[in-house]
């Protein structure tokens, strides 16, 4: 898919949770920008670049989109910001101005499965909510959820069999054993699996072996990425992320 640059502008910023804080962007420029893309993601562009530089970008989900606004939410560790994307979002007011690139494809779930394993930290939050809201209503499963605070267990509309198990984690990254201890303890019915994980790249990694290596969800039925790896910034996570892809299709 194609991607394109967008002026935008701030139209609503809120905060819907201890740890979730919602931007609302919007202009005239998204009536070309592609439809139907909740759960896909694009770059904001936080500096333009220079002559020899690259822009300074960081890559969010789209929540919610509608035909001239796009709803944003950016997860804060302990009720802050934790980089340069979520200083903006915390400090943003409403008309401040918005460059962003985009879109990048949704990662939905497989469809015609018997049973989904799903888990997620709040960096995959908005991505996880998109996928439950689009999942056939009689899918089963179970969906756990890491999140920081009670309170930032947000209402999402899943299928009616999809359970959602939230593990409240006020250090985020620092446990990276609690998301794939959460899917052991799940009773699986007989049939086809499907597996959904994205989180911290540790965490990321033990779902990963759990998921595919243990339990043996097929490849076309799993999906897992790390959207984030603790002490570093995204330039540097894509780094190890990269390696870590090269070591697993050597």
């Amino acid at each position: 898919m194609a991607q394109a640059f967008y002026n935008l502008t701030v139209a609503d910023t809120r905060r819907v949770s201890p740890s979730m804080h919602q931007i609302t962007l919007e202009g005239d420029a998204l009536l070309d920008f592609p439809q139907d893309q909740d759960g896909g993601y694009f770059k904001l562009i936080l500096e333009p670049g220079s002559e020899g530089q690259k822009a300074l970008m960081r890559t969010y989900t789209i929540r919610r989109q509608r035909a001239r606004a796009l709803d944003v939410l950016f997860a804060l560790h302990g009720g802050h910001a934790a980089g340069p994307a979520t200083s903006w979002a915390l400090e943003a007011e409403l008309g401040d101005p918005m460059t962003i690139r985009g879109p990048g494809p949704a990662k939905p779930s497989p469809s015609a499965c018997d049973f989904y394993l799903i888990a997620g930290d709040m960096s995959a939050l908005p991505a996880i909510s998109a996928n439950l809201e689009r999942m056939d209503r009689s899918a089963k499963g179970v969906a756990v959820l890491e999140i920081q605070h009670e309170e930032d267990a947000i209402a999402i509309a899943a299928p009616e069999g999809v359970a959602l198990r939230w593990i409240v984690n006020p250090e985020p990254g620092l446990h990276p054993d609690l998301l794939v201890d959460a899917l052991r303890k799940i009773e699986r019915p007989h049939g086809t699996l499907a597996g959904w994980a994205a989180c911290e790249f540790e965490a990321m990694k033990k779902l990963r072996a759990y998921l595919r290596d243990e339990i043996g969800v097929a490849p076309a039925n799993l999906y897992t990425s790390s959207y984030w790896k603790l002490g570093l910034n995204e330039t540097e996570h894509k780094v190890v992320k990269r390696e870590d892809a090269e070591v697993q299709t050597a």
